[in-house]
């Protein structure tokens, strides 16, 4: 049975915030006796990642996501729990393991802003020791990859957030790590700069069996890149599994698209809801929801009953599902953090 590359056992990870009362009365109070409030932002995780996964890490905002992935990369420490990647303790932040793992993080920048890429490239070489002929090897293969090779030079102001964003997965990959963590990589990115960030982490993974944990809220990310899917909300995991278990676990429904060949009138639309709730409705197609066990006989009748053109039977969108399933469990697990205590 293969190892766990990354191995989380009741990690937990709790704030304490000071609540600030508006008013100059409270404010002189607040000199002498302030009040805070504990945030839970991870509540005890418990999580397994073997190595060459490419792993989706989903949930809402203030799920914990990104606090989980500055555990993991030893940013912060925990208020509990326990966690190791590669065999290393995070948060004790040894050389060897920063050498191992890349932590990309689509709001923050780690290149100087006023140079060229490459000069802050050449930062990371020395920083992390690379031999120069297996630098300039690997810094060849990336921006060949990536197409970066004409704005090297370019102050990475001057660049296109897409531009951006690839060169910041080029700085965090030239020493080549095993592990990469990548919180929202394609945040504010256009279709065309999302579709190519994906080609290239698909190709990477699967070329370097490199152990990817990914955060994000574009679904075509997911479903581009990732088989298993985890998801969290208040700090705690509500499902760890397959994308498509997700789609069957917490949707009942598939999404049936009927192209008539004559117009569409209300009486016709009236007969259809027999058969499921319409959807949509644009001529000349209509689409209705239908309950899974119910699509065989469905589509029977509708065959001998209508004049169809075309038809079409798929899964409701990814996005609306999982959007579904945050709803569902924030509702579900929703406690209220521990009352404020003085001090």
């Amino acid at each position: 049975m293969p190892m766990a590359l990354i191995e989380l056992n009741n990690l937990k990870k709790t704030y304490r915030v000071y609540q600030k009362k508006e008013g100059l009365r409270a404010s002189i109070k607040g000199l002498f006796k302030r009040t805070y409030k504990e945030v839970q932002a991870v509540r005890g995780i418990d999580l397994s990642v073997e190595q060459g996964e490419f792993v989706a890490f989903l949930g809402p905002n203030g799920a914990g996501k990104t606090t989980t992935l500055k555990l993991l990369s030893g940013v912060i420490h925990p208020t509990s729990g326990t966690a190791s990647v590669m065999g290393h303790i995070p948060w004790q932040r040894e050389n060897d393991y920063r050498r191992r793992f890349a932590l990309v993080m689509g709001q923050k920048n780690q290149l100087w802003w006023d140079l060229p890429a490459q000069e802050s490239f050449r930062l990371h070489q020395q920083i992390y020791g690379i031999e120069p002929n297996a630098f300039q090897q690997t810094l060849d293969e990336l921006t060949d990859l990536l197409g970066l090779r004409e704005l090297l030079s370019q102050p990475v102001r001057e660049l296109s957030l897409g531009e951006r964003m690839k060169m910041e997965l080029t700085a965090a990959l030239l020493h080549s790590p095993e592990v990469l963590f990548l919180d929202e990589p394609t945040i504010g990115l256009d279709v065309v700069a999302q579709h190519n960030i994906q080609q290239f982490l698909k190709y990477y993974q699967e070329k370097r069996k490199i152990t990817i944990l990914l955060t994000s809220h574009y679904m075509k990310d997911v479903a581009a890149l990732c088989k298993r899917v985890v998801i969290i909300a208040n700090g705690q995991i509500q499902y760890d599994g397959s994308l498509s278990g997700i789609i069957d676990e917490t949707t009942n429904r598939k999404l049936v698209t009927l192209q008539f060949a004559d117009p569409i009138d209300d009486a016709l639309l009236a007969s259809l809801k027999r058969f499921g709730d319409i959807v949509q409705h644009e001529e000349p197609r209509v689409k209705l929801g239908v309950t899974r066990d119910d699509v065989p006989a469905m589509l029977t009748a509708i065959l001998d009953s209508y004049d169809i053109d075309d038809l079409i039977v798929e899964e409701p969108p990814l996005e609306e599902v999982i959007a579904d399933v945050f709803v569902r469990v924030t509702e579900s697990s929703d406690e209220q953090s521990p009352e404020t205590e003085p001090q």
